[in-house]
């Protein structure tokens, strides 16, 4: 078994290593906040000093951190404790340049790199359902895959460094654009006058049935709106789509559009609520609930 270092023992970070520890591997683990620390440490994550020492015995080094910026500091930090052979794996959602920039740094040191980020939420990363995108050398992933099925279920290996990145943003660009639109679709029932748990019912034996609309239209219609995954998190995501796209100068004018709801919803105080509660900036300029 590996000796994997991971670093970024949050939400996401602490259950993937749970994971990784059910199958017997040893796993250092870090985190900047104490709090998260002690948390992984009662599920057997041993605990490093620093980030440095969390990687000088590992044969798989794992990131999963809030931004590109932390990403390239981490790494640049990390990668000269590194042993020969050690392979590197970000599993944030961050910026396709920063993604590169991150390969840039392992390549420079000898490392080969993968960016791996994941979809699912804290709920997919409990259950080892994790969607995995992954960009990198085809040799790398033959080699990690078997770990990555220990976290996950559908793992894709897209194309190069970066491009993991990429489908994630597109990932996120379609969920959100989902989300606004089973939101509309069951205020419109609802304002109508016909059940929405009916009308929800029945859309998704037909063509119109989506993963968004069997989880998150149940959730609009329960009104459980915990998260799950944060709206904060999806602002986030959606900011890397349009400053993604003002760089290939493309216009996206829907996600822009679903990007102000999200904003409306975190000035209304919703920031943390999950991101099926964008239903509730609609419910508001409609002066309606979809269900009481």
């Amino acid at each position: 078994m590996p000796n994997i270092g991971l670093i970024g023992l949050g939400n996401m970070g602490a259950p993937m290593a749970a994971n990784l520890l059910k199958s017997g591997d040893h796993v250092v683990g870090f985190d900047v906040i104490a709090a998260a620390r002690q948390a992984s440490a009662q599920l057997g994550v041993e605990i490093a000093s620093s980030a440095k020492a969390s990687v000088e015995s590992a044969d798989i080094v794992i990131t999963m951190l809030p931004a590109g910026e932390h990403v390239r500091a981490v790494w640049a930090e990390i990668l000269p404790a590194a042993k020969r052979g050690a392979l590197f794996i970000d599993c944030s959602t961050i910026d396709v340049t920063s993604a590169r920039a991150a390969h840039g740094l392992a390549t420079e040191r000898g490392i080969a790199s993968l960016d791996a980020p994941v979809s699912g939420g804290e709920v997919g990363a409990k259950a080892a359902s994790l969607t995995i995108m992954v960009g990198g050398p085809e040799r790398a992933f033959a080699k990690v895959k078997p770990l990555f099925e220990l976290m996950g279920k559908n793992i894709t290996l897209v194309g190069g460094n970066g491009d993991g990145q990429t489908t994630k943003v597109a990932n996120q660009i379609i969920v959100a654009l989902t989300i606004e639109a089973v939101g509309e679709a069951l205020l419109f029932a609802s304002r109508a006058g016909a059940d929405p748990g009916k009308v929800r019912q029945a859309l998704m034996g037909g063509f119109a049935s989506s993963r968004v609309l069997e989880v998150h239209g149940e959730r609009m219609i329960k009104r459980t709106f915990d998260p799950g995954f944060r709206i904060e998190l999806h602002q986030k995501d959606l900011s890397l789509a349009l400053q993604g796209a003002r760089a290939l100068s493309l216009s996206l004018p829907n996600t822009a559009m679903t990007q102000e709801l999200f904003n409306a919803a975190a000035a209304l105080g919703g920031k943390g609520w999950d991101h099926s509660g964008l239903v509730r900036v609609l419910e508001h300029l409609a002066h309606h609930q979809v269900a009481k």
